[in-house]
C-alpha cells in the first residue's frame, strides 16, 4: 500500500491541536507557523513525508526537494516544517497513526534516543548503512556513532551530517573597546569586570551583557563550566554518580554579573529572538550562543556594527575540559513508515555529497565528516567560519537519563546565578535529587549507570564506556 500525500489543510489543523499540548523545549523557534512543500510528480509515485523543525534552511531545502521531485518519477518528497512543540508533536502523531516517514533530528532536540527506541518509534538504519559504501564514505558514519545519542550498541538510528559548534561569545567590538578592552578576556572574572565597565560607560543606556528566558545558563555559562573542568551535565563519568560540586566557582563568578548590575534589565524574561534583536541594536555588549548565530546576525537580525566572535573564557585562563558540540542535521526513519526502502533513498539524498556541499557552503551547519570538510569552499560560508571547531570541542557520552523530581540543573543553577539561592544550596540540592533519581532508575530498570574508567575530560568521546544496571 502506497502512502498518499497529506493535505496541508489537515496538517495545519493537527499542528494547531498539538500546539495546545504544551512545549517540550525541543523546537527551533517561537510560534506555530508551518510550511509544506514538494510532491508534484505522478500520482503513482511513492510519497515520503518528511517533517522538520528547522526553519533557517527552508530556502535551500525547498530548492533541493523541488530538484529531487522533478528528477524522480518513482519517489516524491513531501516536506513540512513544524516550529513548535516538536518532540511532543512527533509522539502524538505516532500514537494517532498520522506520523511522517522521516523526521529531522539533532542532539539538541531533547529527544532521548532510548525512550524512542524502547517505545518502538525509531527504525534502525544499520542494515541500509552496511549495504551503502558511498553513504559510509561521505558521512564517515562509523566515526560518528555516539552511544545513547544516535546509536545503541551496533544499531544506528540517525546519522549526523553536520555539527553545531559549542558556545562562543559574540560581542560588540566598539562597546568593549570604549570600556578599555581589545577583546573578550581569557578568564570569567575578567569578563565580569569588562561587562561592569561597559555598563558604567553606558550610563544606563547600554549594558555589559544580555541573557534570555530560553535556557539562559546553557547559552554560554555552561560552556565556561565544561572548559573549566566542571562535570558535564553534573555527571561524574569515572565514579558513575552525579556531582555538581565543580560548578561552584563558575556559578559564583557569573552571579557577580547580576550583583554588579551589568545585565540588561529584563533581558532574562525575553525570548531568544528578542534578546538577539536587542544585541543587534547595540543594547548590550556580550551575547553567548553557538554557530547558528552566524546566520542570525547576518540575515535574521543583521548587525550594522563590528561584531566579533571569541572563544569562551575559563576560570583560570586554561582549558581543562572539552566544550560540548552538537551533532545535527540527521534524519531518522519512523517504524510506522510503510515504504522503508523509498524512505532510505530520501535519507541518502539528504546525506549525499552534492546535497551537503551546497548545505555546508550555505552556512547552515558546520561539517562533521573530514570528507565533506575537504570538499567545500569555506570562503563561501560567511561568518560561520568564525565558529570553526577547536581541538577541545567534543561530543560527550550521554549521561544516564534520570527522572528527577523538581527543577532540572539548568533551572536550579540559574537561580543561583540570579542570587535567589547560594551556589552551595543549589549544588547540595542537585546532588541529592539527581542521585536519588539515579538510584530509583537503576532499581526499576529505567536507566543505566555509565562508567568510563579511562575518561579524559579533554577528549570525552575517546573513553570506553561500560553500562551497569544495578
Amino acid at each position: 500500500m502506497r502512502k498518499t500525500m497529506a493535505k496541508v489543510t489537515a496538517l495545519a489543523v493537527a499542528a494547531g491541536m498539538l500546539a495546545a499540548c504544551g512545549s517540550t523545549g525541543g523546537s527551533t523557534g517561537g510560534g506555530t507557523a508551518e510550511t509544506s512543500t514538494g510532491a508534484t510528480g505522478s500520482g503513482d509515485a511513492t510519497v515520503i513525508e518528511v517533517w522538520s523543525n528547522n526553519r533557517h534552511d527552508e530556502e535551500y531545502m525547498t530548492q533541493m526537494i523541488d530538484a529531487f521531485n522533478a528528477s524522480h518519477t518513482d519517489i516524491q518528497i513531501e516536506y513540512t516544517i513544524l516550529t513548535d512543540d516538536w518532540a511532543n508533536s512527533i509522539q502524538l502523531a505516532f500514537q494517532a497513526n498520522t506520523a511522517p516517514d522521516i523526521i529531522t533530528i539533532a542532539a539538541s532536540d531533547n529527544m532521548t534516543l532510548s525512550d524512542y527506541v524502547s517505545g518502538g518509534m525509531f527504525e534502525s538504519l544499520t542494515p541500509y548503512i552496511e549495504a551503502d559504501t558511498e553513504f559510509q564514505t561521505v558521512t564517515e558514519v562509523y566515526d560518528h556513532m555516539y552511544e545513547g545519542l544516535n546509536s545503541i550498541g551496533d544499531e544506528i538510528y540517525w546519522v549526523p551530517n553536520g555539527v553545531r559548534s559549542g558556545t562562543r561569545i559574540e560581542y560588540n567590538v566598539e562597546l568593549l573597546k570604549n570600556a578599555g578592552y581589545d577583546g573578550v578576556p581569557a578568564t570569567l572574572d575578567e569578563l565580569v569586570e569588562a561587562c561592569k565597565a561597559v555598563t558604567e560607560q553606558g550610563n544606563g543606556s547600554v549594558y555589559g551583557v544580555g541573557f534570555t528566558s530560553s535556557s539562559p545558563l546553557s547559552r554560554w555559562i555552561e560552556g565556561v563550566a565544561e572548559m573549566s573542568g566542571a562535570t558535564h551535565m553534573g555527571y561524574d563519568y569515572v565514579n558513575g554518580v552525579f556531582d555538581f560540586s565543580s560548578w561552584k566557582p563558575v556559578i559564583e563568578s557569573a552571579a557577580k554579573l547580576y550583583a554588579d548590575g551589568s545585565v540588561l534589565p529584563g533581558s532574562e524574561t525575553q525570548g531568544v529572538d528578542n534578546s538577539r534583536a536587542l544585541f543587534a541594536q547595540g543594547a548590550f555588549a556580550v551575547w553567548g550562543n553557538a554557530s547558528q548565530e552566524a546566520g542570525v546576525f547576518t540575515d535574521q537580525f543583521p548587525v550594522s556594527f563590528d561584531w566579533g566572535v571569541a572563544e569562551l573564557p575559563t576560570m583560570d585562563g586554561t582549558v581543562k575540559g572539552a566544550l560540548s558540540c552538537t551533532p545535527n542535521f540527521g534524519f531518522t526513519m519512523l517504524t510506522s513508515c510503510e515504504n522503508k526502502d523509498a524512505a532510505w533513498e530520501v535519507i541518502k539524498y539528504f546525506s549525499s555529497e552534492d546535497f551537503m556541499k551546497g548545505y555546508l557552503e550555505g552556512g547552515y551547519t558546520l561539517p562533521l565528516s573530514t570528507y565533506m570538510s575537504e570538499k567545500i569552499d569555506s570562503s563561501k560560508t560567511g561568518r560561520l567560519a568564525d565558529f570553526a571547531l577547536t581541538d577541545y570541542e567534543d561530543v560527550y557520552p550521554t549521561p544516564p537519563s534520570v527522572a528527577i523530581e523538581g527543577d532540572d540543573y539548568l533551572v536550579t543553577l540559574w537561580n543561583a546565578v540570579l542570587g535567589n539561592v547560594s551556589a552551595d544550596e543549589a549544588i547540595q540540592d542537585l546532588n541529592t535529587r539527581y542521585n536519588e533519581a539515579l538510584e530509583r532508575g537503576l532499581s526499576n530498570g529505567s536507566c543505566t549507570r555509565v562508567v568510563i574508567a579511562d575518561y579524559d575530560p579533554l577528549h570525552p568521546s575517546a573513553g570506553t564506556p561500560t553500562y551497569e544496571t544495578e
